[in-house]
């Protein structure tokens, strides 16, 4: 089993928090990610989407996980699941620390993790309360 917890950063200004719109552990949300195959080594083309919501029983054993794709190069079945709980906000506190906050805990067999695609719908809270600003 090889997890890989997905960390953010940036740079705030009078931003509060920053995280997925429903939180972390959003059933809804989907996370972009472009995959590498763990034989062969080929990466994706395109994005390939993870979401709590959407499960696929495994082709051998019991249980699911959140994605069951195979490598267009070497036919080899790799597998994602996602851990949730284990999510945090991105916090002005760690922002101004240079520090990462994680988001969501990946179970990766078969495939590595690439690279992250920022994309759809998150929250930003402010740092100033309505009636605060002058």
């Amino acid at each position: 089993m090889v997890n890989h917890m997905l960390m953010i950063t940036a740079d705030f200004e009078n931003i509060a928090s920053l995280q997925p719109q429903g939180g972390c552990d959003d059933p809804d949300f989907s996370y972009f990610f472009k995959i590498k195959c763990g034989r062969c080594g080929e990466v994706s083309e395109k994005e390939t989407c993870v979401t709590l919501n959407d499960t696929v029983p495994l082709l051998q054993g019991k249980g699911t996980a959140h994605l069951i794709q195979k490598c267009k190069f070497c036919g080899r079945d790799g597998t994602v699941t996602m851990i949730p709980g284990k999510g945090k906000p991105l916090t002005q506190e760690l922002s101004e620390g240079a520090k990462y906050a994680p988001l969501m805990l990946f179970d990766f067999r078969g495939y590595e993790p690439e690279g992250f695609v920022f994309s759809g719908a998150w929250t930003a809270e402010s740092v100033y309360m309505l009636g605060e600003c002058q």
